[in-house]
């Protein structure tokens, strides 16, 4: 899978559906959970997202 169009789909979705855990990222774009953890490595060191913890809880969105 090409890493860079799953960065994009998890991109449209954030801007979308807002901050949003990787579990729920992995629904929402249909890719599988490694894919998903490459794509937002991907934003990440584009420094194109937040990081907000929760107790066991993280969530990812756009900055």
């Amino acid at each position: 899978m090409n890493i860079g169009a799953i960065a994009g789909k998890i991109w449209k979705t954030l801007e979308k559906e807002g901050a949003m855990t990787v579990s729920a990222l992995v629904k929402s774009t249909g890719a599988a959970n490694n894919d998903v953890l490459m794509g937002l490595g991907w934003l990440m060191r584009e420094d194109k997202l937040t990081v907000t913890k929760a107790a066991n809880c993280t969530k990812y969105g756009l900055k």
